[in-house]
């Protein structure tokens, strides 16, 4: 008899789910599925409903409509299960400021019936990048050090599924590095990560990736598949006056989008008729000198720019 082939359940599970505050529609009928062991990243701008979300996620807010099942469970009827099997870092520093990050972390393994010496092997590679400092209060450490108590904090108890809110923000980019290189390594214990920021770079870094904007999913897939499904030709453009050359790219009939993107302008052109010199022309023509005009290969923020505005 052949063996049947059976998916694993997943181990967060979202259908239809929708929450209001008052007339604010934070959250609009979001469905989506994470499977285990996977880093799932909820990637979208400030007030586009990932915190919402996660407060769902971890049974601290109801939504109004919709079901969500964390690791197998309710997270309305199941709710005190979620919350001994859940790990949450919340986007904000919330742990005991005049406590010391060795009181914080025993005070949160006490909450869990564990110890830290019981789950030291899982948070040791992170710990001990801030056990020498086990004695100074939580508050007087650096952005980087309180990231790291917050998460060895949020896993003292081993949480089957890791919730862990714009966990980067504020934080410098050695530190941010650090920080997604623990992330892989959590994954290899087969940890499910479910993690929201609102830097585009980062979603190279997620197995999978849902981009967010007011409330509801733009898109859910691979970063890789997102940018390879990126359709139009996509430049980068610069002259001599930045912002006049917004405007008046953005009033070309030749013009897609067009969003500033640091030193330069990334403009999205949907004709197929288009040449470089041609729009070097157009603008030569609205007084713009030193212009730069290249192709360039579209990255998660552009994709995420050009969904917005369908």
């Amino acid at each position: 008899m052949e063996e049947q082939n059976i998916n694993p359940a997943p181990s967060i599970h979202c259908e239809s789910l929708s929450k209001s505050y008052g007339k604010v529609e934070a959250l609009k009928n979001i469905s989506f599925n994470v499977e285990k062991g996977e880093i799932f990243g909820i990637i979208g701008p400030d007030g586009a409903g990932k915190t919402t979300l996660f407060r769902i996620l971890t049974t601290l807010l109801l939504a109004d409509s919709g079901t969500a099942i964390v690791d197998g469970f309710d997270v309305v009827k199941d709710y005190r299960e979620i919350r001994n099997r859940v790990g949450y870092m919340p986007g904000r520093f919330s742990l005991y400021q005049d406590l010391t990050v060795e009181e914080n972390l025993n005070f949160f393994a006490t909450v869990f019936n564990t110890s830290i010496a019981e789950n030291y092997e899982l948070i040791k590679d992170i710990y001990q990048q801030i056990e020498p400092f086990r004695t100074r209060r939580a508050g007087k450490l650096s952005g980087g050090m309180k990231q790291k108590l917050a998460l060895s904090c949020a896993l003292i108890h081993k949480p089957s599924v890791l919730f862990l809110d714009e966990p980067t923000t504020g934080v410098d980019p050695v530190s941010r590095k650090e920080f997604w290189g623990m992330l892989k390594k959590l994954k290899e214990q087969s940890i499910t990560i479910l993690v929201s920021t609102p830097y585009m770079d980062e979603a190279s870094l997620c197995d999978r990736i849902a981009l967010i904007q007011n409330g509801q999913f733009l898109k859910i897939d691979t970063p890789q598949n997102i940018i390879k499904q990126f359709e139009n030709a996509l430049l980068a453009v610069r002259s001599d006056s930045m912002s006049k050359l917004l405007k008046d790219l953005r009033e070309n009939e030749l013009t897609k989008n067009c969003f500033a993107f640091g030193d330069k302008h990334h403009v999205t052109i949907h004709n197929s008729q288009f040449t470089i010199h041609n729009l070097k022309v157009y603008l030569e023509q609205k007084g713009h000198a030193n212009i730069e005009i290249e192709f360039i290969e579209p990255g998660i923020e552009d994709c995420f720019m050009e969904l917005s505005q369908r």
